[in-house]
C-alpha cells in the first residue's frame, strides 16, 4: 500500500486514530450526553452505509491512520454491525479496531463481534448502583450491561475497559467501588471528567469531579497506586495500577489536565461530517464528496484541509470556550 506524508496539523500533531460513528441513535438517555425525551435524530438516509464507511476509510489509511474505534450513539443499535467490523479489520494497513458501547446489547453480540475480528471494547458504565444507573441513564439496563461484561470477558476480548463519567454530588460514592471492580474483573476502570457536551447545556465546571480527587479516595478507600509503567504517551488516559499488582486504573483528565498537546484523534460522525476535535466548531462534509464524483485524492484532500486547521485546544478552562451545537450522542464518542 503506498503511503503519502502522514496527518500532520500546525501545531505538529500526527493523526493516526480515527473515532467512527456509526449512528445517534441511542437505548439510554444519559443526562451528559442527550436529552430525556423528544430527541431528533438524523434520517436514515442521511447515515452513511458500511460501504462509504469502508471507503472512507480506505482513502485515509494511506494517511497513516490505522486505528479505529466505532461509537455512537449506541453502535450496537446499529443492525449487522460486525458486518462493518469484517470489512474494517479487513483493510490493509489497518492496526487495530476498538468500539464504545453501553454494554445493553453486548451480551446477545459478543461472539459474533469477536468472531468478525473485534478484540478491543470500552463499555461506558459510570455507576455500580443500579439506582445511581437509573439516575443517569433515566433508563433501566444495569443488570444487562454486567452480564454484557460477562459475555465479553468468556469470549475472549483482549481488552475490556470501563468509562465511567465521573460528576461531582453524584458519582463521588461510586469511585471506590470502581476500585474494587476493577481489581476483581481485571477489566480497566477509566474515570472520565465531566466534559461539556450535554444537550441541556446544564454543564458547569462546579460539578467536575477531578481526577485529583478520585485518585485520593481510591488511596484511602483500597491502597497506593503508582504511574503504570507502560503508558502511551497519546492515550487521553493517565494510567495507574495499585501498588500490590492488583487492578488498573484509568483518569481521563479533560478538564483538569488537558491532553489536546498530544492529541492524535479525529472524527467521523455517522451523516459523514470529519471533525478534527471533539470540540469544534466546524466540521467537513465528506458525505457530499462520498455519494458525489468526488475521488479518493479529494477526501484526502479535504481530511487534510480540516486537521491542518485544528486548533490548539479545547479552551474549556477560559472565558472563550463555546459549546458545541451538537451533543455528544450527534458527533460520537
Amino acid at each position: 500500500m503506498l503511503r503519502e506524508l502522514p496527518l500532520i496539523d500546525s501545531f505538529g500533531r500526527v493523526h493516526n486514530n480515527l473515532r467512527i460513528s456509526v449512528t445517534d441513535r441511542c437505548n439510554i438517555r444519559c443526562f451528559y450526553c442527550m436529552p430525556a425525551d423528544n430527541v431528533q435524530f438524523m434520517p436514515r438516509r442521511d447515515l452513511l452505509t458500511f460501504e462509504e464507511i469502508e471507503r472512507f476509510t480506505r482513502a485515509v489509511v494511506p494517511l497513516g491512520v490505522n486505528k479505529l474505534r466505532l461509537t455512537g450513539g449506541e453502535p450496537l443499535v446499529r443492525r449487522d454491525l460486525h458486518l462493518l467490523v469484517e470489512r474494517l479489520v479487513r483493510i490493509e494497513g489497518v492496526d487495530d479496531v476498538g468500539m464504545t458501547t453501553n454494554g445493553i446489547l453486548l451480551a446477545e453480540q459478543a461472539q459474533s463481534l469477536f468472531d468478525a475480528g473485534l478484540r478491543r471494547l470500552n463499555v461506558s458504565l459510570d455507576a455500580l448502583s443500579p439506582e445511581k444507573f437509573r439516575e443517569i441513564t433515566r433508563r433501566e439496563g444495569y443488570e444487562k450491561v454486567i452480564e454484557g461484561i460477562e459475555a465479553a470477558r468468556r469470549v475472549g476480548f483482549e481488552s475490556i475497559k470501563i468509562n465511567a463519567v465521573a460528576i461531582r454530588g453524584l458519582t463521588e460514592d461510586e469511585v471506590v467501588p470502581f476500585g474494587r471492580f476493577a481489581r476483581e474483573t481485571g477489566c480497566e476502570v477509566r474515570f472520565i471528567e465531566y466534559m461539556p457536551l450535554d444537550a441541556d447545556a446544564a454543564w458547569e465546571r462546579d460539578k467536575v469531579l477531578f481526577a485529583d480527587e478520585m485518585l485520593r479516595l481510591l488511596e484511602e478507600g483500597i491502597g497506593p497506586l503508582e504511574p503504570a509503567p507502560d503508558q502511551d504517551p497519546k492515550a487521553p488516559a493517565s494510567d495507574y495500577v495499585f501498588a500490590d499488582g492488583v487492578g488498573r486504573i484509568g483518569f481521563i483528565s479533560s478538564i483538569s489536565r488537558p491532553f489536546c498537546a498530544s492529541c492524535n484523534r479525529a472524527r467521523l460522525t455517522a451523516d459523514g461530517k470529519f471533525r478534527n476535535c471533539l470540540f469544534s466548531l466546524e466540521e467537513t462534509d465528506v458525505r457530499s464528496l462520498i455519494r458525489g464524483d468526488a475521488t479518493d485524492d479529494d477526501i484526502r484532500s479535504a481530511v487534510r484541509a480540516s486537521i491542518a486547521s485544528k486548533w490548539e485546544g479545547h479552551e474549556i478552562n477560559t472565558s472563550r470556550f463555546v459549546q458545541p451545537t451538537r451533543a455528544m450522542h450527534s458527533i460520537g464518542g
